[in-house]
């Protein structure tokens, strides 16, 4: 095959290096992505009236 020599080990290797780097990219996106929309939702409330504040707390406590 060209001089490559894969290895039933090495593409076992690989494979698990490949799946394992999926898992943790993901993770750590989930991650990164909540992060982001908490501090949207958090500067989006900053620009709130009070009245619009205390409509969305009430709906929030279910009253």
């Amino acid at each position: 095959m060209g001089g490559i020599d894969i290895s039933v080990i090495g593409l076992f290797i690989a494979v698990v290096a490949g799946l394992g780097s999926f898992v943790l990219g993901r993770h750590f996106r989930t991650k990164r992505v909540a992060k982001k929309r908490e501090k949207e939702r958090i500067a989006s409330q900053a620009g709130e009236t009070r009245q619009v504040r205390r409509a969305r707390e009430r709906k929030e406590r279910g009253g």
